[in-house]
């Protein structure tokens, strides 16, 4: 069987920025399919809001689990690899379905990640970084693929943009430990990192590097500037 993925196109919608059509692996209304499917994982720090840590963990893991296991068996089971990509090989990019690197989906790398921000972060941190890889990456990605003009990093000046002042809608939703007007300035200056991160072309998954970075500014941001605040109040 063909190693290549049911429904990759090469063709670009017309109405896509040239800048990033080099770039660009599967066909935008595709990307506008799978960023859908990408918004559906703001359902994990909601969820995480409402449960304690260990039950947060005790629900990603086995999803994660199934995730994972899948995603190898395509590359080492035919016929796992057969019905995956029947099913599912027309929403991939090209370099997760490079049976010589064997990368992870963007599904099973979310998840991943997820249990890592829940297992290193504070819960405050965990949401507000992981609802801005959801909204801002979802947020990015469109913007950028259609409009944008300007290079900035690896990515477009235009989906940068997006995903800065989408990260300030979402920190000024997401929860906060006591609402002072600090918490929301280190927020917006955590989801600058993330913008800047996201724009570069990192080895790392950008589901995995996006939060992480967030999480590690934002946390070093209150111990520099509100040591008084107890991020394990939540």
């Amino acid at each position: 069987m063909s190693q290549v993925p049911f429904g990759l196109m090469n063709s670009k919608s017309p109405q896509e920025s040239e800048l990033l059509k080099g770039g660009a692996t599967i066909d935008y209304k595709y990307e506008l399919i799978r960023k859908t499917i990408h918004l559906c994982s703001l359902s994990i720090p909601i969820i995480y809001f409402f449960v304690s840590k260990q039950q947060g963990l005790m629900l990603l893991v086995p999803v994660t689990a199934v995730f994972f296991i899948v995603d190898l068996a395509r590359y080492y089971h035919p016929p796992t690899r057969e019905w995956f990509y029947r099913w599912f090989g027309w929403l991939l990019r090209k370099h997760e379905s490079d049976h010589s690197k064997k990368r992870f989906t963007g599904a099973t790398n979310i998840l991943l990640s997820a249990i890592l921000c829940v297992l290193i972060f504070p819960k405050i941190i965990t949401i507000n970084a992981f609802a801005i890889l959801i909204i801002s990456d979802t947020t990015s990605a469109l913007i950028g693929r259609r409009f944008g003009r300007r290079k900035f990093f690896s990515k477009s000046l235009e989906g940068s943009l997006a995903f800065f002042l989408s990260a300030i809608a979402v920190i000024l939703i997401a929860p906060k430990i006591e609402r002072l007007p600090l918490e929301y300035i280190i927020g917006i200056a955590s989801g600058a990192v993330g913008a800047i991160v996201e724009s570069l072309s990192v080895k790392i998954d950008d589901n995995i590097s996006i939060p992480l970075s967030i999480g590690f500014a934002m946390w070093g941001l209150y111990a520099l500037l509100l040591p008084s605040v107890n991020l394990f109040a939540l």
